[in-house]
């Protein structure tokens, strides 16, 4: 359990030089464009000690000011239901950022400003970031800001972050107020009722001695509310505060019996009728109904008829986009690493130097940073889902059917994260209440084709398929990754994981266009996961793998009975053990050596086929010689190109997302079922399409 208070300091933050500014918001109030508007490129990204929760931070000088920026776990409120809720909590308790910015969609200011009244409860200094101003003038609304500071007694800017207009106020204005300090905020008060309770914990909190660093009155509102949290810190740190506790349950029974609904309802009731009120004080409306453009368009994207084609339209040209566009420049790359390999080759001698740096670098690490075009496209297209807000769209469509599979339509969210990489994808599962739907998410999850199995499909149909048919077959492999997951999904919830659905709410956050440097930071961010892989843990498998495939080499006048001098190197005899196994697929020794070696990254396939084949193909270097080495290899013909891709797609991913699921899991034995079913999945499906595309006649 994160510890919710664990110092003492004033609320207050002192004038320093360098202004630490927490920034925080409702999911889909802009708060990642803010944060791009605001540090641009000078962002970094790491998790929060001891959770897996990812963190944000950037930097930004404004004059005389050095301002440093944290970017929290998007929340609904500061009540501890998810474990994003609790790092965000626990990051403005204990870390003490000298001002919270408050990213606030002035399109649905009642909802995002919920959470504004707790951070105002809470006592920090805020500063309320009124965004996306323009969408709420385009529904007809017109807000008062400075009526608004006043009601709420915090600073209010607006901004529309997407155009970057009035970021440099904002900024200016959390500036002045984390120097001035906590101002004169409003607090929310819940009626006579409530208050005397309130009024009464906060007496007996105080006379106990509180907890350090935190207003009494913000305790004794959780403590209403049954935060679980909040009631274990006094339960620990505050003397007597277990009888504090059996006090706090019979004065919650007694509201529930005042009031008619329990005290966590009341008061969020509370707060909502000031909000409301200040709402109808600072919000005026037109009299012309304005055009509600996303109602509209959600008629056509969300209906039952055409909601599913449309979904499927929208991935299948995704990939001819990703296909089409990325081979210009996949081929430029790949006749850069063709001459590096030649330049290289004719600067060293003959040897093992030579080969290692010709087959076993520029071979293995060229042939994975080839396909660098067709990852930033693929990423560019999924930051354009997620930004312009058709992602939670397609959960939306796919509600119904992952009904029938004993899951909903926010399972699908992580299996869509999937299309880009499983790790984080598998640590979206998080925001799934059932313990049974996140596990029976998280071990479907992986059969999503990620970003470091495209360069495996790339490589295989560039070589089998013709160019108009390259786009489909991979569209093909992505449809039979979810149709497989669907199915799996279903098999969970029917046998080890079986249990009532959870029921949820589907936010539809607005349409929004997306913006350039939005987009590109969240291409380029993934992208460079990518290439920073290709150049580390990639490198250092390349060599690895050449080495087991250059040593040892055959005594001199061994007799090698016609196979090629690699097969009597480590990775020749390994594959030979392995061969029985996998010989009903179609895959030789070759095959299997890749495949083994997969297991550590999807990309290390295609490093250990362009090892494999550059290696045997000594006087030929770059990414075209090994597909027509491939070519030329009797074992390999489309039908079993594309059983390898089904068999990529399906057995177990690369180790960090096993090691994520482990964590995430929190036990090894799910793990080890996982690649279990994973690895046994992938062989039967393999068998079926290869032994029936045999009896077909297409092998």
């Amino acid at each position: 359990m994160v510890c919710v208070v664990t110092k003492a300091a004033p609320l207050a933050a002192a004038a320093r030089p360098e202004i630490r500014v927490a920034l925080a918001g409702n999911p889909n109030a802009g708060k990642t464009t803010v944060f791009n508007a605001i540090t641009g490129a000078r962002q970094h990204v790491g998790n929060y000690p001891g959770v897996t929760v990812e963190k944000k931070e950037g930097e930004r000088t404004v004059g005389d000011a050095f301002v440093h920026v944290v970017d929290l776990p998007g929340t609904y409120s500061l009540t501890a239901y998810s474990l994003e809720e609790v790092v965000a909590r626990n990051y403005v308790i204990d870390e003490r950022p000298d001002v919270v910015i408050d990213v606030v969609d002035a399109s649905n200011l009642e909802r995002n400003l919920y959470l504004t009244t707790q951070f105002i409860e809470l006592g920090v200094s805020v500063v309320v970031c009124l965004n996306m101003v323009d969408m709420a003038e385009s529904m007809g609304r017109s807000i008062d800001t400075e009526l608004l500071s006043e009601l709420l007694g915090v600073p209010v800017v607006a901004t529309v972050a997407s155009k970057s207009e009035g970021v440099e106020e904002l900024l200016t204005v959390a500036i002045q107020t984390a120097r001035d300090g906590h101002g004169a905020a409003r607090d929310v008060r819940y009626g006579r009722e409530l208050e005397e309770h309130i009024t009464e914990l906060v007496e007996l909190l105080e006379g106990a001695g509180g907890l350090p660093g935190v207003p009494s009155r913000w305790v004794a509102i959780k403590l209403l509310e049954d935060d679980q949290e909040v009631c274990g810190d006094v339960a620990r740190d505050v003397p007597g505060g277990e009888e504090l506790l059996d006090h706090v349950v019979r004065i919650r029974a007694h509201l529930e019996a005042v009031v008619g609904d329990d005290a966590e309802l009341a008061l969020a009731d509370r707060r909502y009728g000031f909000i409301n009120g200040a709402c109808a004080e600072a919000v005026t409306s037109s009299a012309e109904e304005a055009v509600d453009w996303t109602e509209r368009i959600d008629r056509v994207v969300t209906s039952r008829v055409l909601g599913i084609p449309i979904f499927l339209i929208l991935m299948w040209g995704m990939f001819e986009l990703v296909f089409r566009f990325g081979a210009p420049p996949m081929g430029w790359l790949e006749s850069g690493f063709g001459w590096l390999g030649t330049q290289a080759a004719a600067w060293l001698p003959d040897g093992p130097l030579q080969s290692l740096l010709v087959d076993g670098i520029i071979g293995g690490v060229g042939g994975v940073l080839i396909f660098v075009p067709q990852i930033m496209l693929l990423f560019l297209v999924i930051s354009l889902f997620e930004d312009s807000g058709y992602m939670s769209r397609a959960a939306f469509v796919v509600d119904k059917l992952m009904h029938h599979i004993g899951l909903h339509g926010k399972s699908f969210i992580p299996m869509l994260i999937g299309f880009g990489c499983t790790v984080p994808a598998i640590m979206a599962t998080r925001t799934l209440e059932s313990r049974r739907d996140r596990l029976t998410t998280m071990l479907v999850t992986p059969l999503m084709s990620c970003g470091a199995r495209l360069p495996v499909y790339v490589l295989l149909t560039g070589a089998f398929f013709a160019p108009q048919l390259a786009g489909k077959v991979i569209f093909s492999i992505y449809v039979l990754g979810v149709l497989l997951a669907v199915l799996m999904a279903r098999i969970f919830r029917s046998t080890i994981l079986t249990g009532p659905l959870t029921p949820f709410v589907m936010e539809l956050p607005p349409y929004r266009m997306p913006t350039l440097m939005g987009t590109l930071l969240h291409m380029w961010e993934r992208a460079w996961c990518y290439i920073r892989k290709a150049g580390t843990m990639i490198l250092a498998a390349s060599v690895v793998i050449w080495a087991l495939l250059s040593y040892p080499t055959p005594p001199a006048g061994f007799d090698l009975q016609g196979e090629p001098e690699i097969a009597y190197t480590v990775a020749g005899r390994l594959g030979r053990v392995i061969e029985p196994v996998i010989r009903p697929l179609g895959f030789d020794w070759k095959i299997g050596i890749s495949l083994t070696a997969g297991m550590a990254a999807k990309e290390v396939v295609v490093a250990t086929l362009a090892t494999t084949y550059s290696i045997e193909e000594s006087e030929e270097t770059g990414s075209t010689a090994v597909r027509e080495a491939m070519r030329r290899d009797p074992i390999f013909t489309p039908l079993v190109a594309y059983v390898l891709m089904v068999f990529v797609l399906i057995y177990p991913p690369c180790l960090a997302a096993m090691a994520v699921l482990w964590r995430e899991s929190g036990s090894w034995k799910w793990l080890a079922f996982a690649v279990a079913y994973t690895t046994t999945l992938a062989w039967l499906v393999s068998f079926i399409v290869y032994q029936g595309g045999r009896a077909l006649g297409l092998g």
